[in-house]
């Protein structure tokens, strides 16, 4: 344990009092991790924005172009040939209302979930369950689809979704420490446009006023929201 509080402590002091560029941020986050396992690259975006103004929710969903680094295993509550189609489209797990009354009764062993228009009176059911998880489906992010082959598709190969907690703060993973610093900077450059076109026509003043990326055991690096504005 003593040696782990040495480089993290060596870690800390490796890290400037200042504002950092996206392409100087991701090697260092590379060169300063210093456990075994594969962490998370994380985002966090501080806007400028009221949250509990319906008109000024951020919301949208955007896929990366390197994916998320993690198997993601899909639900599909469905009937009829879209059962087909999602087994076919490489769902996890495919069903309709036994699907339904199995997560009912606890069964939470997938990441995502989508669902048919027709099959949401009993997918509505699940919303005290999915709905803190961030799971539940919703037409706005494309998981209420009878497209469920490409929502399917999408979902595996790098689809997340982005949205604005309380506090007017944006939190999402933007792939592993693994991935190449060029990965890396096409998946945050991609979830940081997706975040400026969202901004709502109401708010006022800086839109996007504080931003951090770091790893799962990393430091935060601020990077400068000046050279995110001029991409």
């Amino acid at each position: 344990m003593a040696r782990k509080t040495k480089q993290r402590t060596s870690m800390i002091e490796q890290v400037e009092d200042r504002e950092y560029v996206l392409e100087e941020a991701i090697p260092l986050l590379q060169k300063l991790s210093y456990v075994k396992f594969d962490e998370t690259v994380e985002l966090a975006m501080r806007l400028g924005v009221n949250p509990r103004h319906a008109d000024q929710m951020v919301r949208g969903t955007v896929i990366l172009p390197h994916g998320t680094g993690k198997t993601v295993r899909v639900v599909v509550i469905a009937q009829g040939e879209k059962v087909t189609e999602a087994e076919e489209a490489g769902a996890d797990f495919v069903g309709g209302e036994d699907l339904v009354q199995k997560i009912q009764k606890g069964w939470l062993d997938f990441d995502a979930v989508i669902a048919t228009p027709d099959m949401m009176k009993h997918v509505g059911k699940l919303g005290k369950i999915l709905g803190p998880r961030k799971m539940m489906p919703n037409p706005k992010t494309g998981t209420v689809t009878f497209d469920v082959g490409p929502a399917v598709n999408e979902t595996k190969g790098g689809k997340i979704e982005f949205r604005v907690d309380k506090t007017a703060i944006i939190h999402c993973p933007v792939g592993k420490l693994s991935f190449g610093a060029e990965q890396l900077k096409e998946n945050l450059d991609t979830v940081i446009g997706a975040v400026q076109k969202a901004k709502p026509a109401s708010a006022k003043g800086k839109y996007i006023i504080k931003v951090h990326v770091s790893s799962t055991m990393g430091p935060g690096l601020t990077i400068s929201p000046a050279s995110l504005e001029k991409k």
